[in-house]
């Protein structure tokens, strides 16, 4: 989307991610990410934990149980996404005013772990983040093990 802030953060989550569906019909996980930067001190020969960013994010519908069924807390994952601020009155009476991330793509940090990789069907029309696009063909593989390879793609030279 164009003039949007998007962000890549790369941290923990600090718990498993929470799922709901609205009120509208549409999944919605929400959790929190903690990144913390490290330096290196030249002078005590040691790394220094600068002040942690806990960062409130949300991903919707495939995407949602995508992030519950494979994310838990602690783990380390990297995720970019659709900076957005919003006003609310608390319960309280106060005013206040949350940042939060939209989801477009989160997985797993690769650097300390190892992850499988299991492809989905898309249960709709959802090609490349665009909901209205249809989504592509791909072509019936040549023998088992091709259709099993999770990215067993479309190459650019096919139509779509």
């Amino acid at each position: 989307m164009a003039g949007e802030t998007t962000m890549t953060i790369i941290g923990n989550l600090t718990a498993d991610p929470e799922i709901r569906t609205t009120n509208g019909g549409q999944t919605v996980a929400n959790f929190t990410i903690a990144s913390t930067p490290r330096n290196f001190n030249k002078g005590s020969n040691q790394w220094d934990d600068g002040p942690t960013l806990f960062m409130r994010y949300n991903a919707w519908r495939d995407l949602a149980e995508h992030c519950s069924a494979t994310l838990s807390k602690g783990v380390r994952v990297i995720a970019q996404g659709r900076l957005s601020q919003r006003s609310y009155q608390a319960q309280d009476g106060t005013n206040r005013t949350v940042w939060e991330l939209t989801v477009d793509e989160i997985g797993p940090s690769l650097r300390y772990a190892t992850a499988q990789v299991t492809r989905t069907n898309h249960a709709g029309p959802t090609a490349y983040g665009n909901p209205t696009a249809p989504a592509p063909a791909v072509k019936p593989a040549a023998n088992e093990a091709a259709a099993t390879d999770p990215w067993n793609l479309p190459d650019s030279t096919d139509e779509y």
